[in-house]
């Protein structure tokens, strides 16, 4: 009896001394991270039966048990890498939301200097120091772009070098969580209990590689956790890691994308959509959705202010009297006020072709100018805008065949066979330049015999069977041409197109005009003039060159006299485009019919002018020269219009709307992420008290515990003091 009492005692004082242990070891790791509270299970040795009954045997501890859920944890890592991507998306987005909108670094302020500077020069063409006024407000624009673009630069190049760091952290993750998965399996198996603290280790490092990228956790029947990314990626499998790599694209070098790399060493290369959650998921989506956008519509404003105001510039005369169509005197005359590259392409490293690409921006249209052609009888009109073509067999069937809205008569045009006339509407002879850039990148590969442009941002395509045939098609669209300038473009070769990405970063003001602030062309190459005799009420007005005027015009001086309803003088076999009310007429016979009534709309190779009032016959109106255009300051006034009217898009923005747009997507933006990584924090937080309150360590509880357990302990022993006390007896009997 004593023996069984003695070795019962034991077994309490084993169990109790276990408890305590396991108590004092929850106590030691209150603090340390991703411990999980341990608990001692017991249960009742096998009870001896007897025909008394069944005579029990103490007590032994089964397991000690780890306080842990897959469940949670895995609530917790979900959160916890929802967090860290949005943390670090918000800490790189606000950056440029803050460069954006501060006035001291944004565009805004330095626009209205700008054209504040054009309306000083507009007011005094003649004066040196409004002009130098405007060339240096000019360069504080260009500045700004720069500096903007710069600061964009460093957030990619500080985006590429976090990539780097955060993929060779993920790596050593990877290769600690293998190595413990080989401990756990090994410790395991020789003992057949599980390896609490291991296993604490292994899923802290779970937990700290969610905080880098979101991955997904499937446990072995032996143990060991296997670690995948994205859609299924391996990242480990037992011991075994597949090393992740951040290595610059085959499409674009400056831009750095996550691969894996196989147990041969070939690397595959993940996009950029497998790759979610955690730091580099947040530091993927900021380059992709607010980064690589906000390079790309800055570059877009800056290009088609450029453009535009290039445009615009072109058609202008110099205080040295020079101009583009009067290249004779100086012959210096600076057509772009503003240089800018040419849209960038990238060649993949892929490439097997020896093709050299390139693009260029086209001329800036202008809305309601169209081409009408007359090919075999067959009548086609084009929208220059964007290359929308309507045809008729005849020139009433083209009428017929054009919308309502779109404000042409074609019916009263000439236009001989094979030949090709410039139409205007009303509309438009007043219209402003605008371009169609948008803000997204393109691919260009080859398939086959097919060639193919694709719009990155929406997917759009076009696709034709040679280089040239696809510019045509997207020329007017999208506002850039196509062409090889050397080699050939092999099948599976593609390009990254990025036509207003770098525009920003190089955008200058034409040095020399900076440095001649005498070449900026104010005024306008033409003028025009009534003869002191005439006797009618007839006037010509707004007299300007416009979009086709070259270096070839129209001879001048041109005198055009009216008599019985009819404006004769025009060079014979010119194209005269009329209009009247919408209607528009070509001729070519050098007479042009003119109704007082209505006035009219005329321009003839780049020269416009409107006619109104009624002319007595015999009257004459003079086109000439501007040869002493120095208080002339028409140009400059119709450069300086362009700062309010709708240059960009299309035709449906401004400068400053296009770029106040893009504050106020990234202002938006920048709030999103803010509120929805509130939001995720407070998912984290409870998931987190979740997890605290079945795996944290209670202190008052372990010290009660330890109470509990010593006391146990002391009842054990006393057990064993008994049963001496019982075995003294015995023996004292004998």
């Amino acid at each position: 009896m004593s023996s069984g009492i003695y070795s019962i005692g034991v077994t309490g004082m084993n169990a109790a001394q276990l408890g305590l242990v396991t108590t004092e070891h929850n106590i030691a790791n209150a603090t340390t991270a991703g411990y999980n509270r341990q608990r001692t299970i017991q249960v009742t040795n096998i009870p001896i039966m007897t025909g008394a009954g069944a005579v029990g045997q103490g007590t032994r501890v089964s397991t000690i048990e780890r306080m842990y859920s897959q469940f949670i944890a895995g609530q917790v890592n979900r959160a916890q890498a929802g967090v860290s991507e949005l943390d670090a998306y918000y800490a790189e987005i606000s950056q440029i939301d803050n460069m954006l909108a501060d006035p001291n670094s944004g565009v805004s302020t330095a626009l209205q200097e700008f054209f504040l500077a054009a309306q000083q020069v507009a007011a005094n063409p003649a004066s040196m120091s409004a002009r130098q006024a405007m060339v240096s407000t000019a360069e504080g624009l260009v500045s700004r772009y720069q500096s903007l673009h710069g600061r964009l630069t460093e957030l990619a190049d500080g985006v590429n070098g976090q990539i780097g760091d955060i993929v060779g952290n993920i790596n050593a993750y990877a290769q600690q969580i293998a190595e413990l998965n080989d401990r756990i399996v090994i410790a395991e198996s020789s003992v057949l209990q599980p390896a609490n603290d291991l296993r604490d280790q292994r899923d802290q490092l779970v937990s700290e590689l969610n905080k880098l990228v979101r991955v997904q956790v499937i446990e072995d029947s032996n143990g060991s956790y296997n670690i995948f990314i994205g859609s299924g990626q391996q990242l480990v499998v037992g011991t075994q890691v597949q090393e992740m790599t951040a290595t610059a694209s085959a499409a674009d070098i400056t831009t750095m994308v996550i691969g894996l790399r196989s147990a041969v060493g070939t690397v595959q290369e993940l996009p950029d959509r497998l790759v979610n959650g955690g730091q580099l998921g947040g530091l993927l989506r900021f380059r992709n959705e607010a980064l690589s956008p906000a390079f790309n519509q800055l570059g877009r404003v800056a290009a088609s202010m450029a453009l535009t105001f290039n445009a615009q510039h072109a058609l202008g005369q110099d205080l040295l009297g020079q101009s583009m169509g009067n290249p004779a005197i100086g012959g210096n005359f600076q057509n772009n006020f503003f240089n800018i590259s040419s849209p960038a392409i990238l060649s993949n490293s892929g490439n097997t072709g020896t093709a050299d690409v390139v693009a260029s921006f086209i001329s800036p249209p202008i809305d309601g100018h169209y081409a009408l052609a007359n090919n075999a009888g067959t009548y086609t009109l084009t929208r220059l805008s964007d290359g929308v073509q309507w045809s008729g067999a005849t020139l009433a069937a083209l009428q017929a065949a054009l919308p309502a809205g779109e404000g042409i008569d074609v019916t009263g045009a000439t236009v001989a066979a094979g030949n090709t006339v410039r139409l205007i509407n009303a509309t438009a002879q007043s219209a402003n330049f605008y371009t169609n850039l948008s803000a997204s990148d393109y691919r260009l590969s080859r398939l086959g015999a097919n060639y193919t442009l694709t719009r990155l941002d929406d997917n759009q395509q076009w696709t034709a069977a040679s280089l040239s045939a696809l510019s045509d098609l997207v020329d007017n669209s999208e506002g850039f041409t196509l062409s090889l300038a050397s080699g050939a473009i092999a099948d599976g070769d593609s390009f990254v197109i990025q036509p207003t990405r770098q525009i920003a970063g190089n955008i200058a003001v034409n040095a020399n005009i900076a440095s001649d602030p005498r070449l900026l062309a104010a005024a306008m190459p033409v003028r025009g003039s009534l003869d002191m005799a005439n006797t009618g009420s007839a006037a010509i007005s707004n007299l300007r060159t416009v979009a086709g005027y070259s270096t070839t015009p129209t001879s001048l001086p041109l005198t055009l006299t009216y008599n019985a309803g009819v404006l004769s003088g025009f060079p014979a076999g010119a194209n005269v485009t009329v209009t009247v009310g919408g209607a528009t007429l070509v001729d070519s016979d050098g007479a042009i019919a003119y109704n007082p009534a209505t006035g009219a709309q005329i321009s003839i190779n780049g020269i416009a002018f409107d006619l109104a009032g009624t002319p007595d016959n015999g009257d004459v109106f003079r086109i000439e020269r501007n040869a002493s255009g120095n208080a002339d300051g028409r140009n400059i006034l119709a450069l300086g219009k362009l700062q309010t009217q709708k240059t960009m898009a299309g035709g449906t923005a401004s400068y400053q709307e296009a770029y106040a747009q893009l504050v106020s997507d990234n202002g938006n933006r920048t709030r999103q992420i803010e509120v929805t990584k509130k939001a995720q924090e407070a998912l984290l937080e409870q998931a987190t008290s979740s997890r605290e309150a079945m795996s944290g360590v209670n202190l008052d509880e372990e010290a009660a515990n330890l109470i509990r357990y010593q006391q146990a302990y002391q009842a054990s022993a006393k057990m064993l003091q008994i049963g001496s006390k019982l075995f003294e007896t015995l023996l004292a009997l004998g």
